[in-house]
């Protein structure tokens, strides 16, 4: 497995399926971008109204809880930037205005690594949302968000241009093929986490599992703690040469 201490970045774009998500799954290495004065921006699909099992709760209320929790994980993160869609918890699908308003929060901060969860996961099933965010990711990314035949308005109305991500980085992947290191961050990731009490309710715990699957990736590697991703290069001429 390829281990990588840390990439050189301008603009980090994280599509997130729900609130919590990206800090579990990138926390750590976002806090890390931030730190060395990148951008990182959060792009929320979901509001999260349907996460309780409280039955006096109403998606309403928890959908303005997990808003002001998703917020303050994120700065925590060093992450100024959040955008929320604000489509219902379970309502994701995967169409062309779910793919039409990612294109355009690509074409508005102009990414260089897009991160997303990774659809394609066969051993563990997961939240239909996490499995239609991803794809929708991918498929902005490619090829969506750099051909300017796709969502037109947006360059004309707009003033957006087109533009291609030079890499995505899928998180929960069975496949992952880099591990970034977070063993400085890795008390901000947990920090960021504990935001999320709508969510969360034993934080102690919460906190040992966290480091136990941080220390768990790393293993045999000189790293204490690490977040594991796939990683995809996307060459911009690929489509054309029958590559993807």
């Amino acid at each position: 497995m390829l281990i990588i201490g840390g990439l050189v970045s301008k603009t980090v774009l994280f599509v997130i399926p729900h609130e919590d998500d990206g800090e579990g799954g990138g926390g750590g290495s976002a806090a890390t971008w931030s730190s060395q004065g990148d951008r990182v921006v959060f792009l929320l699909c979901t509001n999260g109204d349907k996460g309780t099992s409280d039955c006096s709760m109403t998606p309403k209320k928890l959908a303005k809880i997990r808003n002001r929790e998703q917020i303050e994980a994120a700065s925590i993160l060093g992450v100024n930037e959040v955008v929320f869609l604000d489509y219902g918890d379970g309502e994701l699908e995967d169409t062309m205005e779910l793919r039409g308003k990612i294109t355009r929060q690509i074409r508005i901060y102009r990414p260089d690594i897009v991160l997303a969860i990774d659809p394609f996961r066969r051993k563990v099933h997961q939240h239909r949302d996490h499995r239609v965010s991803g794809m929708a990711t991918l498929d902005s990314v490619f090829t969506y968000a750099w051909t300017s035949q796709h969502f037109p308005d947006q360059i004309k109305d707009e003033g957006l241009s087109p533009h291609h991500v030079r890499e995505i980085l899928l998180w929960n992947s069975e496949n992952a093929n880099i591990i970034l290191d977070i063993s400085d961050t890795i008390g901000l990731k947990i920090q960021a986490l504990s935001k999320h009490v709508s969510q969360i309710h034993d934080m102690d715990r919460m906190s040992t599992n966290v480091q136990e699957r941080a220390r768990r990736i790393v293993e045999n590697y000189d790293y204490e703690f690490g977040e594991a991703f796939r990683r995809i290069v996307i060459e911009k001429e690929a489509h054309k040469l029958g590559i993807y």
